[in-house]
């Protein structure tokens, strides 16, 4: 290796007057100065350990990054950063001629992050002793912008599947909802014809008195097939009720934003449901601020929102179960919350409720609250889930008060032609 301006000095240092070790440390000084301002300004954490991995140095990043406070040099880096496999580190530069080491692990303080770590050792032949360098790389936001994409090729794949489905389904279900139409109208009419008296002059007492023994056989017969049609229509609407949330996943509409109330938009939900919750016998309290201010969004489409987690509160209660909306704003934003008293959701369970198709329910589709998070996306608001099992659940809609406008670039100032004088008013 070519040799640096330290191994020149120290090579003479024994010839040097005092104002030559002088200006050999005040250089050091300089170039000490230099890297510490280079290593600060470093996005990237940087710690340097001993042999014994007492933390010799550290950056501000990695200070800022892992929390650490001044008086940490000195200590082991394994107390300071407890995910730091320090064993594995201190085999770096042995017999097996391992010359770095990559970790990825995450830290929960000062807050949840994703680190990935590289070591290398420390050439010590300078120096007389070596040690480790660990390079800490904040990767949660690129962690993230995987997720998203993975998340996103997960999606077009489901609209591709979902597609097929909608349109091979949605033809035979219309097929079958219009012959089921037909079979409610001739029963109709066979009843009628069996209920209608006939005209005396026109048949004989006896074959009126068989006309009606035929009626009394048949009418219970007719009831089970009305009972039968009725299953049929069901499950017919429940299929149709399917498709029609896979066809608005499919082709989400942009939300027209305008100045709008979400307190009128949760007492619209209340109104619409309000027989269904009363049939079931649930209790409704609803808590609307009185000076929620109007924020940007779709009424259509945050009712949407608001009637998918109502009808999944509903069917998370049994009978005298208490369903709570509420309303209330920040500086920022507003928000809504929905919560039931019902049985709650399992931890496990709660990082995939907004998974396409996965559900709770029997009968569940799994679309309806990936739904509730593409609308409240597209709002660019945010929506927080918290549920204790036993307990209940609570979804927590927040939307920002204002509507991002596009940056406009400014024109660029006009130049006067050559030659022509410029004048000020």
């Amino acid at each position: 290796m070519k040799p640096g301006f330290l191994d020149k000095v120290l090579g003479r240092i024994g010839r040097l007057d005092a104002e030559g070790l002088q200006a050999v440390v005040q250089r050091l000084a300089r170039e000490r100065s230099f890297l510490e301002t280079l290593f600060n300004t470093i996005e990237d954490g940087i710690l340097v350990t001993d042999e014994q991995g007492r933390i010799l140095y550290f950056n501000q990043a990695a200070r800022r990054m892992l929390g650490l406070g001044e008086d940490v040099e000195g200590r082991h880096v394994s107390e300071c950063v407890p995910e730091v496999d320090w064993e594995q580190l201190a085999r770096l530069d042995t017999a097996g001629g391992r010359r770095f080491v990559r970790q990825e692990f995450e830290i929960q303080y000062p807050r949840p992050r994703f680190v990935r770590l590289l070591a290398a050792p420390l050439d010590g032949r300078q120096t007389g002793s070596s040690g480790v360098a660990l390079i800490l790389h904040d990767a949660t936001e690129a962690r993230q912008q995987t997720f998203e994409a993975i998340e996103s090729e997960r999606l077009q794949a489901l609209t591709l599947l979902a597609a097929s489905v909608a349109h091979e389904i949605g033809n035979p279900l219309n097929a079958l909802h219009i012959h089921l139409q037909l079979l409610e109208r001739e029963l109709r009419k066979l009843k009628k014809a069996l209920q209608t008296p006939a005209p005396a002059e026109a048949s004989p007492a006896p074959a009126a008195g068989a006309a009606g023994a035929l009626a009394v056989e048949v009418a219970p017969v007719l009831d089970r097939m009305d009972r039968f049609l009725q299953v049929a229509h069901g499950e017919v609407n429940r299929l149709d009720y399917i498709v029609t949330q896979f066809l608005q996943a499919l082709r989400p509409t942009p939300p027209q934003l305008r100045p709008a109330s979400l307190n009128d938009v949760v007492r619209r939900t209340v109104e619409l449901l309000r027989p269904e919750l009363e049939d079931r016998g649930i209790n409704v309290r609803v808590q609307l601020s009185r000076t929620l201010p109007e924020a940007p969004l779709d009424p259509a489409q945050m009712q949407q929102v608001l009637v998918n987690l109502v009808k999944n509160a509903m069917q998370a209660m049994t009978r005298g179960g208490t369903l709570t909306l509420q309303t209330g704003s920040d500086s920022e934003g507003v928000w809504v919350l929905v919560s039931d008293t019902g049985s709650g959701i399992p931890p496990e369970r709660l990082q995939r409720i907004f998974e396409p198709f996965f559900t709770t329910k029997k009968k569940g589709s799994g679309l309806g609250l990936m739904i509730v998070q593409r609308i409240v996306r597209a709002h660019r608001g945010r929506i927080e889930v918290e549920s204790h099992v036993g307990r209940g659940t609570s979804f927590r809609i927040w939307l920002p008060l204002h509507e991002r406008r596009p940056r406009l670039l400014e024109p660029p100032a006009e130049t006067p032609p050559a030659g022509e004088a410029t004048s000020a008013a």
